[in-house]
């Protein structure tokens, strides 16, 4: 059985390959006292994985999905994933204007999909 392509792209490799980029980024910020150049090469260890995911994900979506899409689509999980993760894992508040700027950022988004031609 087959995913269909928005699912293998955006439910799968997408989503996947932004919880790796998110805690290669920004995983390290728990750990100040660690020396920077071993942050900087465990992250891109992780970054190989976010990679893995990232890269079919694209190509599978290319074609079904234009490039700007994949990226908007990309930057939205992001930001979804990011807020998250710096408010479970860094326990960083999330204040009303995180809100507004995200959903300024989704109105965006929502642009980008609609052809006004």
């Amino acid at each position: 059985m087959t995913l269909p392509i928005p699912v293998a792209t955006i439910g799968l490799l997408l989503l996947l390959s932004n919880v790796f980029m998110t805690v290669a980024w920004y995983g390290h910020l728990k750990f100040k006292t660690a020396p920077l150049v071993t942050v900087i090469f465990i992250s891109w260890g992780i970054a190989f994985f976010e990679y893995l995911a990232q890269v079919p994900a694209n190509r599978i979506g290319h074609g079904h999905f234009s490039a700007a899409q994949l990226k908007t689509i990309q930057e939205v999980i992001s930001l979804s994933v990011f807020a998250i993760f710096s408010w479970v894992y860094l326990d960083e508040k999330l204040g009303w204007q995180h809100g507004v700027g995200f959903s300024l950022i989704c109105l965006g988004a929502w642009f980008i999909f609609h052809d006004f031609s």
